[in-house]
């Protein structure tokens, strides 16, 4: 009750046609059909007064929309007696108006998810220990104690001896951080797996996520306004209305010559044809995992001419693969995993898990270890089925083998070292493998006019200009910042521009963009909340297939629009020589309405295959 209460309260207008219509209804079931007439005239000149006021005042600002057509419509149909029609455009008028601020909330409250995500509690060590406090109380200069797998709260500095960090949703890095005594650690990092001390370098206020969320909300407001492609119909087409009716008027010096005509300058066209595509091709995009956030997304991925792709977890899986299996002299490439499987299968680092998939791919079952210790941003010790097994970084590994060497890599590439009873068992390269469906991706792309490309990510620049030439992307910029981001984007002169990215750094740059694509498979994140569209599978050729579906449903939008324009001008044509009433002509009015509705509809689509 309370909801519907609220929903009153915000749109009264759509609250009032309600109750208007059900007034109505009661009416003629109680045999008084005359105070319909009256009623449903009254509000709709009433609305349509209203509403001219706003209109007027638009129009002073240079904007014109919708709103001229419908007033028209509405005093049109209460003039030739057409009052129940008239209740009928002021229902879409009103109610198109809602559809549109709940959107706008929406996305004010996607934006207000954004900062309650935000670090709120931090461990602070004082005299007394550590206490719990607000983040927002942190001042520089504070311990603070970062918990296994919390994310930190502010920028700072690392006193412990080391640490380990997942800053992929911050910088785009791919693989976790290692970090030393003295190094500088940013806000919205995610601590690795043992507990890290850091000094405060930056209040909450001031620190890298804080900065993050603000970059969002500037590049929401400065991006410009959606001009709706009905509107861009509305101010000819009625025009062309009144000048046919006038010319009747005039020619046949009859009035309702004047009113026949109109009657049949329906609005339906322009205000159901455009919104009844839109939203088949958003159910369209649905069945392809793409959600997206209204109907103006739609048109301008239609129109987009420039895509800008993040790299971690968008051109690439996002997640470290073992690559190949390196044994040195007396070892096989099975007993090489089995080792560091075993030995890592209780670890929480990310090359864990990547060993334990590689190991269950191979057939490789892993040994349960007699003990286990985890030497954070190093790697671990263990003892298994009577072998001693060191698995980390090559410098860790080499302190318990001397004939340690290392192995070759290539960009973007990185390896785990093994040793067993102090040999070098030899090493496993682990890498972030381009998506399968990339290449093909950017083809279709192009074939759909978006051929204008650019990668942008927080990696070394070797490892984007790997990942670049594999693609075959010719622009790219590395070491980026979401404020750099934002900034390549802004300075795109081919738009409109895609931006397709996932994570908490990208959130920026994908609310920057005529259209943000966040790839949330994984979950909620503030991308999701700050894009324009969402694939909500691990699908990146989704991306071609928002486009396709963009272009298929601005072009069903645009015939259907097209064809109830061209009907009604026919016949009001017609009845510019009489021979429509227009009593016939709001009945053929209906006419026009369901043949633009039924065209409209195709947009759902059922054939082609994206």
């Amino acid at each position: 009750m309370r909801r519907v209460t609220e929903l009153i309260r915000r749109y009264p207008f759509v609250a009032a046609t309600v109750l208007v219509g059900l007034l109505g209804a009661g009416l003629w079931i109680a045999g008084l059909p005359e105070p319909i007439r009256w009623l449903f005239s009254a509000f709709a000149l009433f609305v349509a007064a209203w509403h001219a006021v706003q209109m007027v005042r638009a129009m002073l600002r240079r904007e014109f929309g919708l709103d001229v057509l419908a007033v028209t419509a509405i005093v049109a149909t209460v003039v030739v007696g057409e009052y129940v029609a008239a209740l009928i455009v002021v229902l879409m008028l009103t109610g198109g108006e809602a559809l549109e601020d709940a959107a706008n909330r929406r996305a004010r409250g996607e934006l207000n998810a954004l900062l309650d995500r935000s670090p709120r509690i931090a461990h602070r060590r004082d005299a007394d220990g550590i206490r719990d406090v607000p983040a927002g109380e942190l001042r520089i200069g504070d311990v603070i104690v970062v918990q296994p797998a919390e994310v930190v709260p502010v920028d700072g500095v690392v006193l412990s001896a080391a640490a380990e960090v997942d800053a992929s949703s911050v910088t785009g890095e791919s693989l976790p951080v290692a970090l030393a005594a003295g190094a500088t650690v940013l806000s919205g990092s995610v601590n690795g797996a043992a507990a890290m001390e850091l000094t405060a370098t930056a209040t909450a206020a001031d620190s890298q996520y804080a900065r993050i969320v603000a970059l969002v909300r500037e590049a929401s407001e400065s991006r410009a306004p959606v001009v709706r492609l009905a509107d861009r119909f509305a101010v000819p087409f009625t025009l062309l209305s009144l000048a046919i009716a006038g010319v009747a008027w005039a020619v046949s010096g009859q009035p309702g010559r004047f009113a026949e005509v109109l009657v049949l300058a329906t609005p339906c066209p322009l205000l159901i044809a455009a919104p009844v595509a839109f939203i088949g091709g958003m159910s369209r995009a649905a069945r392809r995992g793409i959600l997206v956030k209204g109907g103006g997304v739609l048109e301008l991925l239609a129109r987009a001419r420039t895509a800008v792709f993040d790299k971690t977890g968008t051109l690439t899986l996002g997640r470290p693969e073992v690559a190949a299996v390196r044994p040195a002299a007396g070892f096989t490439e099975p007993e090489l995993l089995a080792a560091a499987a075993s030995a890592e299968q209780y670890s929480a680092h990310t090359l864990a898990d990547s060993l334990q998939r590689a190991a269950e791919e191979r057939g490789v079952v892993p040994v349960l270890a007699d003990s286990a210790t985890e030497h954070t941003a190093q790697g671990v010790t263990a003892r298994v089925g009577g072998r001693d097994v060191v698995v980390g970084k090559f410098s860790f590994v080499a302190e318990h083998a001397q004939d340690a060497a290392r192995t070759p890599l290539e960009p973007g590439e990185l390896a785990v070292y093994v040793a067993v009873d102090g040999r070098f068992a030899g090493a496993i390269v682990a890498a972030d493998e381009v998506r399968e469906d990339a290449p093909d991706t950017l083809r279709r792309l192009a074939e759909l006019g978006v051929g204008d490309v650019l990668m942008l990510t927080g990696d070394a620049e070797p490892t984007a200009r790997h990942v670049a030439a594999e693609l075959g992307i010719e622009r790219f910029r590395a070491e980026c910042l979401p404020a750099d981001k934002v900034a390549a984007v802004a300075a795109v002169t081919e738009r409109p521009v895609i931006m397709v990215g996932d994570g908490v750094n990208d959130s920026p740059v994908l609310a920057a963009a005529d259209v943000g694509i966040a790839m949330g498979a994984r979950g909620a994140t503030a991308a999701s909340e700050s894009a324009a569209a969402v694939i909500l599978v691990d699908r990146f050729g989704r991306v071609a297939d928002a486009v396709a579906i963009g272009r298929e449903t601005v072009r069903i939008a645009l015939q259907s629009i097209w064809a109830g324009i061209l009907i009604s001008v026919g016949l009001m044509l017609v009845a510019a020589f009489g021979l429509i009433p227009a009593t016939i002509g709001a009945l053929l009015q209906e006419v026009v309405d369901v043949v633009t509705i039924v065209a409209a509809l195709r947009a759902i689509g059922r054939r082609r295959a994206f």
